[in-house]
C-alpha cells in the first residue's frame, strides 16, 4: 500500500470513528510513548534486559503498526504528504550514501 492510500484510511477512519484528531502535541506525545513500547520489546526481546511474563505476549508488528498510525495522523494533521516525503528521502539517501555504508569497515 502506498503511504499516500494509507494517509487517506487513516482521515477516514479518524473521520468516522475517532470524532476529532487529537491536537499535534497531544500525538507527538503519543507517538513518544508508542515508540517507547517498541523499545521495551526490542530491548527484552532482542537485547540484553531479561523478558518479563508480562512483556512475552507484547506483539511487535502491533506496536510498529502504532507507531506508523500516529505518524500518519501527525502527516494528515500537518500537512504532509508522506508518499512525496519518502519518495524525496529516498532519493537524497540513494544519492548521499551510495558508497558510504559499503566503504564503512564497521559493517563488514
Amino acid at each position: 500500500m502506498e503511504l499516500k492510500k494509507a494517509q487517506e484510511i487513516v482521515d477516514r477512519w479518524i473521520k468516522e470513528h475517532g470524532v476529532r484528531y487529537f491536537d499535534e502535541l497531544t500525538n507527538m506525545a503519543q507517538l513518544t510513548e508508542e515508540v517507547g513500547e517498541v523499545a521495551r520489546i526490542i530491548a527484552r526481546r532482542y537485547g540484553e534486559q531479561s523478558e518479563k511474563e508480562s512483556d512475552k505476549t507484547k506483539d511487535l508488528g502491533e506496536e510498529l503498526a502504532d507507531v506508523i498510525f500516529v505518524v500518519l495522523c501527525l502527516a494528515n494533521q500537518t500537512g504532509v504528504d508522506l508518499q512525496q516525503a519518502f519518495d524525496h528521502k529516498m532519493k537524497i539517501k540513494s544519492e548521499r550514501d551510495r558508497q558510504r555504508h559499503q566503504n564503512n569497515p564497521k559493517l563488514k
